[in-house]
């Protein structure tokens, strides 16, 4: 089967930095677009960036200039380069991808496990 693990979450004053990762592993044919959504409390999911496979990205207005989306295709690995962190970018960070892989024969979403980004001021 596929999992999506991310890793890289913390801690960090405002200000600081952190750099989240995401590896899809599994029986993986090919992957599309990957990307990062947060969940704060008490709010929707919202979506952060996302990447194509060709290396287009999209961002919320919010992180622009201060969050930079990239991946690795050979290892099936997306990045999330967070810079200047706010208290309001403190949340669960979701990786995502939409790949085809497993047992399923259309390309479908994948989600990881979450991973939580606290940023004091």
């Amino acid at each position: 089967q596929v999992q999506l693990v991310e890793s890289g979450g913390g801690l960090v004053q405002a200000g600081g930095s952190l750099r989240l990762s995401c590896a899809a592993s599994g029986s993986i044919f090919a992957v599309k677009t990957m990307g990062w959504y947060r969940q704060a409390p008490g709010k929707q999911r919202e979506l952060v960036a996302t990447i194509t496979s060709g290396g287009t990205t999209n961002y919320v207005d919010s992180v622009k200039g201060r969050f930079t989306i990239s991946r690795d295709n050979a290892k099936n690995t997306v990045y999330l380069q967070m810079n200047s962190l706010k208290p309001e970018d403190t949340a669960v960070y979701y990786c995502n991808a939409d790949l085809l892989g497993g047992s399923s024969w259309s390309f479908r979403d994948y989600w990881g496990q979450g991973t939580q980004v606290t940023v004091s001021s």
